[in-house]
């Protein structure tokens, strides 16, 4: 488990920022890869994997919904 990543669900977070949500996908990608920073022969799909997680995880926090909270509301984004 990356320590670095955090919970981006409410109420754990309750403002979830696309800023929050693309810094957790680099530090997703960071970690599995084993690169910080990929060189350049590597960078487009690095960067390409990023993109992807981030689509990944706003598609995962739109359609979750949270019990106990207002209408039974999605975290949406």
């Amino acid at each position: 488990m990356c320590r670095s990543i955090k919970t981006l669900r409410p109420p754990v977070t309750p403002e979830v920022r696309d800023e929050d949500i693309a810094a957790a996908a680099l530090q997703y990608v960071r970690k599995v890869s084993g690169f910080r920073s990929p060189a350049a022969h590597n960078r487009e799909v690095f960067d390409a994997a990023v993109a992807a997680v981030t689509d990944a995880t706003r598609d995962l926090m739109a359609g979750l919904e949270v019990r106990g909270a207002p209408g039974g509301r999605r975290t949406g984004h």
